[in-house]
């Protein structure tokens, strides 16, 4: 019997078509890895102290140690707790830091509005207290620039402050009130004139050398919020003028949230010390075109993707 030609030419493109798949399990490359990876913790707020609604503060401690015993046992580059690492009393300090300073790899602090919740002779100290150099500052990790805010800069809470910056911080939430601001409670703050400069001069190197750009402050800038940063609707429009911002990363804002404008990120992380038993953190990995949040406890999983627009503006 004679061989359909048809049936031949079916059964070699079958053949054909196992061995290029099966060619491509074989040989397809290894999975990419992440440019670095680092864990983030928001709101812990703790104090040895009752519950108040669902702020369960005691609980976190117990809850911290549970997220650096998770982040030891991971390759992070690096720590960061997004800001109010007390509730309240300086005496908080002492038990919360020795668990966070157990964290085996490089530690990095925001500050928040409930980390000056001490006595008015104490909270100049309190930077130092936490082990921070600076309330704002920048570091570097494999062609990319954090850069954390102090959005305490201006407030009512903070440590007492030069005439000009009083006048200032006034001057700011007046401006917030006359447009009617939700985000207008003495509880948030804003970012000085000098540290916006601070700020713009960080991001002019940031293009120059192509690093792309993560931020952390305590106070969300978006969506529009009552937790919101005084000086949000600026600081937006700040971001958006350099290609290199890729995301910010807050907290303050306990039931966490997420948005994205014009290209940027907002990740907002839900506070640690809400609920009595349930946790809240994440780890992060870094790639070139995208941010993977592994979130654990409350928080989110999500793939945050985005476009190198340094690379972009010089074709």
């Amino acid at each position: 019997m004679k061989e359909n030609p048809l049936l031949i030419k079916r059964s070699f493109l079958k053949l054909f078509f196992f061995f290029v798949v099966g060619a491509g399990i074989v040989f397809s490359s290894p999975e990419i890895k992440p440019d670095f990876t680092f864990g983030v913790i928001a709101d812990v707020q703790y104090c040895e102290c009752d519950p108040i609604g669902t702020r369960f503060y005691s609980n976190s401690l117990l809850k911290l140690s549970d997220s650096i015993r998770d982040f030891n046992a991971r390759d992070l580059s690096f720590v960061i707790q997004l800001g109010d690492l007390i509730d309240r009393d300086i005496n908080s300090y002492e038990s919360v830091l020795s668990v966070f300073n157990q964290i085996n790899t490089k530690k990095y602090h925001v500050l928040g509005n409930h980390d000056y919740g001490v006595d008015e002779g104490q909270k100049e100290n309190v930077p130092e207290r936490m082990g921070m150099d600076s309330r704002y500052y920048e570091f570097g990790s494999e062609g990319w620039r954090m850069i954390v805010l102090d959005g305490n800069d201006l407030s009512y809470y903070a440590p007492s402050k030069s005439h000009e910056q009083k006048k200032e911080t006034e001057a700011l939430f007046q401006k917030l009130k006359d447009r009617d601001g939700v985000n207008a409670h003495d509880w948030n703050g804003g970012l000085s004139s000098q540290q916006i400069s601070w700020l713009k001069k960080n991001l002019e190197q940031a293009s120059l050398k192509q690093e792309q750009v993560l931020l952390f402050c305590h106070f969300p800038v978006y969506p529009s919020r009552e937790e919101n940063l005084w000086n949000d609707v600026e600081l937006i429009e700040l971001l958006e003028s350099y290609p290199c911002v890729v995301a910010l990363l807050s907290g303050h804002y306990h039931s966490g949230n997420y948005a994205k404008k014009k290209g940027i990120h907002y990740l907002t992380l839900q506070g640690m010390v809400e609920t009595e038993e349930h946790n809240a953190y994440a780890v992060v990995e870094v790639y070139s075109d995208h941010l993977k949040v592994f979130g654990f406890g409350r928080e989110s999983n999500r793939i945050l993707t985005f476009k190198n627009r340094n690379t972009q503006n010089e074709k």
